[in-house]
């Protein structure tokens, strides 16, 4: 008996393995009512996360390798780029044919966002991905070319939708956006400002879905693009008596030729192309990077998981994002 007590006392005392050793290593954390499980430095910056919450607000959180002189050594760029040119051309093509209709939007949109965003991260309008690039989660060179990609497919969708109706026998006009004026100027612009902000907001909050649940993702995103829509008719319809007067997307809306080709003389035309960018242009992406920012603060505020840097428990990155690197480390 006395053997086989030593025995026992000898086990238990044994050396721990190399599994019980890194099973020790790891801790759980508390985060916004989450369990964590991460790896003591992992775990030392979520504890010291809700004392500093802005800190690392503006951190870079993309590759820091890329730049002009590497970002097209990688295929990836190439599809991301197609997935962008094909994404907005498809929902161009959409909006040209069947407007604005939210029944319309969600299952259309829904379905192109889950197509693209696989492949590019499905940006598909300019302010989403000034957004990104405002927030750092994007570099300025793959956001330069990816708002290239997108002017470049609503231009392709005004091309394909156009040739269809001039080779028809019928005199079906495409619909355009009304004229921007000095008296309408300002409630164009703070729909188109407020739009953005949802739009951007909204998919902020989906990117943690954009891998794990596509559909999620889409849904989300479609239903702040219709939550914006609607709010945007009722808004112009019923306040300023407007129709068809938002877009919600720049290179759209430089597809559906919001530039005016005639007036009085020289400087009111260009009184009159100045007010027509600024209102569906240049304030939309202000609005992006206002709702990426909102969603940016929201989290940070609220005790979610940020690691490495800045970037969340998810990385909405691409693949060969810095965080995903140092993740893999």
């Amino acid at each position: 008996m006395a053997k086989s007590k030593s025995k026992k006392t000898e086990k238990k005392s044994a050396p721990k393995t190399t599994a019980h050793k890194e099973a020790e290593v790891k801790e759980t954390v508390v985060v916004s009512e989450t369990l964590v499980e991460v790896a003591p430095k992992e775990a030392e910056a979520v504890a010291s996360c809700p004392a500093k919450p802005l800190k690392g607000f503006f951190a870079r959180k993309y590759d820091v390798n890329e730049n002009v002189l590497t970002i097209f050594k990688s295929p990836r760029v190439w599809g991301a780029l197609l997935g962008e040119l094909v994404g907005t051309m498809l929902l161009s093509m959409m909006l040209l044919t069947l407007g604005v209709q939210p029944l319309y939007l969600i299952f259309g949109a829904v379905c192109i966002y889950i197509a693209v965003v696989g492949i590019s991260g499905a940006n598909l309008n300019p302010l989403v991905t000034v957004g990104l690039m405002a927030t750092r989660r994007m570099s300025v060179i793959r956001g330069v070319l990816y708002i290239l990609a997108q002017v470049l497919g609503a231009w392709l969708g005004l091309i394909v939708i156009n040739a269809f109706r001039l080779g028809s026998e019928t005199t079906a006009e495409l619909p355009m956006m009304t004229e921007v004026a000095g008296e309408t100027f300002w409630a164009v612009a703070l729909v188109e400002l407020m739009g953005a902000m949802i739009i951007a907001f909204c998919f902020a909050r989906a990117m943690r879905y954009a891998r794990k649940s596509p559909l999620t993702f889409a849904m989300t995103v479609t239903s702040g693009i219709t939550l914006a829509v609607i709010l945007g008719i009722v808004i112009s319809q019923s306040f300023f008596m407007l129709t068809n007067s938002f877009i919600f997307n720049p290179a759209v809306a430089l597809m559906y030729q919001i530039l005016p080709t005639a007036a009085e003389n020289v400087g009111e035309l260009m009184g009159l192309a100045g007010m027509a960018l600024a209102a569906y242009v240049v304030l939309p992406m202000i609005g992006g990077v206002l709702g990426f920012y909102l969603s940016e603060l929201m989290t940070r505020l609220s005790g979610r998981a940020y690691f490495f840097g800045g970037c969340e428990d998810t990385c909405p990155c691409a693949e060969d994002c810095a965080c995903a690197k140092e993740a893999k480390k």
